[in-house]
């Protein structure tokens, strides 16, 4: 779907319509900063450009080169997330830091997606995953208190931002809304079997590919038939993701089946990630080098590995960290129905008619 807003944002009739908008996510980044700033935390601002985008498969970065004043050249990348650069702050020293940071993602535009848009990221040293959970419940209804809202709203679906968020774990998720337990297809040591997914996919009838992982099979089940269903009349907090999709998540002492990750919907929109940040560096490494195939394998591209940040998180203390998307955030305070519409100044799309 391609949208015509961007590039006439500055038509006086249009900007006038779309300014109470922006007004309350002015509001409401002013408050974002004063609860944040009470609790004790830093605000910190990150560089856009670093050595690496950030490593996930399905995230594309921009890639451009730095020129040196010789005339010598490197290839840089703008950030997809500020997480790499909060984490080396984290390692210097810093304990409760938070940024409002723009991240640039490629190949991404739509309601819920915009190829520059606003990261509220933040981290706690010593802080366990479930006080992020209660930040992350905290902000929904502060966002809610500072516009007015009584519910938010997106895509026919409704919840109310004051209420506790539903904690769900990602199993319980795929057994009530897809009728899959994925435990079937986890060995006790976390080794997911593509084969056994694949035959619950087909009798749950969803297309599998070929070529399909396991990796690509539960994303298909949980963007089709559990995501839609969650967030809906309160919000949801999607929690003990399985290992196999830690990310830059640990994995739990007691289960390795599981990592130490959730995820925050309303209203069928995820709204942020969250991990109990891994600090083994060469389990880190590991997991890089697997996406980075995996990006390879699906959409041709290899981004470098930032060694610095793998230095750095030798020496990070234990810390859980949220990333949150605040133009969604706004979007579904304000009852907007994308989230150019909260956004000063979008992207331009030049293939956009119009």
């Amino acid at each position: 779907m391609s949208f015509t807003a961007s590039p006439t944002f500055w038509n006086r009739a249009r900007h006038a319509e779309r300014r109470p908008r922006l007004l309350e996510r002015q509001r409401t980044t002013s408050y974002v900063r004063r609860w944040f700033e009470a609790k004790g935390f830093v605000e910190v601002d990150p560089a856009a450009l670093q050595p690496s985008p950030g490593i996930e498969t399905h995230l594309i970065g921009f890639e451009t080169n730095l020129e040196r004043p010789d005339g010598s050249t490197s290839v840089a990348y703008l950030h997809t997330s500020p997480e790499f650069a909060m984490k080396k702050l984290l390692t210097a020293g810093e304990t409760r830091i938070f940024s409002l940071s723009h991240v640039f993602r490629n190949r991404e535009r739509s309601a819920l997606h915009a190829p520059e848009f606003t990261m509220l990221e933040w981290y706690r040293v010593g802080a366990p995953l479930t006080c992020l959970m209660d930040d992350c419940a905290a902000l929904i209804a502060l966002a809610a208190h500072i516009v007015g809202a009584k519910a938010f709203a997106f895509s026919g679906r409704t919840a109310n931002p004051f209420e506790p968020p539903e904690r769900l774990t990602v199993r319980e998720a795929f057994l009530r809304h897809a009728g899959v337990d994925l435990y079937d297809s986890l060995s006790p040591d976390g080794a997911p079997n593509p084969a056994i997914l694949a035959r619950q996919m087909k009798a749950a009838g969803l297309r599998v590919a070929e070529d399909d992982i396991w990796s690509d099979m539960f994303s298909r089940l949980l963007s089709e038939r559990v995501e839609p269903n969650l967030g809906v009349g309160r919000p949801t907090i999607l929690h003990d993701y399985p290992a196999s999709e830690a990310a830059l998540a640990r994995v739990r002492p007691d289960d390795p089946r599981v990592a130490e990750r959730f995820e925050l919907y309303c209203c069928g929109v995820e709204l942020a990630n969250a991990f109990h940040e891994l600090i083994d560096s060469e389990e880190q490494r590991r997991r890089f080098e697997a996406d980075i195939a995996e990006q390879r394998r699906i959409y041709g591209v290899s981004p470098p590995i930032d060694e610095d940040f793998l230095s750095a998180l030798a020496d990070m203390p234990d810390a859980s960290g949220a990333a949150l998307g605040f133009d969604r955030l706004v979007m579904l305070a304000t009852g907007a129905d994308r989230v150019e519409a909260v956004q000063w100044a979008p992207v331009f799309d030049p293939g956009a008619d119009g």
